[in-house]
């Protein structure tokens, strides 16, 4: 994908805590619940978890979580955030293709991209998909929060702009149709300070996919696609939102 193609292991800091796209964690873990019909004792896996933040939202609200993820600043933070607060959530440092959970849980969460397409190859990127599944008990649930290869095909490149309460968040996306790679730059502004003159290299090769590909993988790993969504108003993906929220459920 480029020469930096292990990029997922580095550069991930506590910083993004401060990032305007993580102000909707909470109505996201209640929109997760809703469309999931979730009743509050379900075991939950939360892959490529970051620092946390939905795996610690769904702890607060009862349910037994792992999160995983490789960067050892985010599972410590997560670690000490659930003895702070005594939840029952636990943080493993791991490269999630090497997850060996069996039919071990209700729900599996890949969040903020989750990792997905982050690997080098189509081939390792599939192992992320055989994770979910195994982990999963029959007729559990999987939910994963990705950029659409979709919108992808309509609209990029291109560049947009996310403003939450503190911060605003600049992003350029450029796409290579043929291999179905995004590079993504991104810059931050904190409001009430200077703002320098954004300089982005788009660099963190992402595979994309479409929502019909996605629905072709869930079956190859045994897996039923059901719904995608563009928002967490329930508005349904196409290839004009960005966003593709993709609910799917492991075969009986």
């Amino acid at each position: 994908m480029s020469n930096n193609s292990d990029w997922y292991k580095q550069g991930w800091s506590l910083d993004i805590m401060n990032q305007s796209w993580t102000e909707n964690t909470v109505a996201q873990v209640d929109f997760i619940i809703d469309k999931m019909r979730l009743k509050g004792h379900e075991r939950i896996l939360d892959l490529a978890c970051g620092y946390g933040r939905h795996a610690l939202e769904f702890a607060r609200k009862g349910y037994e979580v792992v999160g995983v993820d490789i960067t050892v600043d985010f599972v410590n933070y997560g670690n000490e955030q659930a003895k702070k607060e005594g939840l029952n959530a636990e943080f493993i440092l791991s490269d999630i293709r090497e997850v060996s959970y069996e039919n071990k849980f209700d729900v599996v969460l890949n969040m903020a991209d989750g990792a997905i397409g982050y690997l080098e190859t189509d081939e390792e990127n599939m192992k992320i998909f055989k994770v979910i599944s195994r982990a999963l008990k029959p007729g559990g649930q999987h939910f994963m929060d990705i950029v659409s290869g979709d919108y992808a095909d309509k609209h990029f490149p291109c560049k947009l702009w996310d403003a939450g309460d503190k911060a605003l968040t600049l992003s350029q996306f450029n796409w290579n149709r043929d291999t179905r790679v995004m590079l993504y730059g991104q810059f931050d502004y904190k409001y009430g300070e200077v703002l320098p003159k954004p300089e982005m290299t788009p660099w963190a090769p992402t595979r994309l996919y479409t929502i019909d590909e996605v629905a072709d993988i869930m079956k190859l790993v045994g897996m039923t696609f059901r719904e995608a969504y563009a928002d967490i108003n329930g508005t349904p993906a196409d290839a004009n939102s960005i966003q593709m929220m993709a609910f799917s459920q492991k075969k009986v």
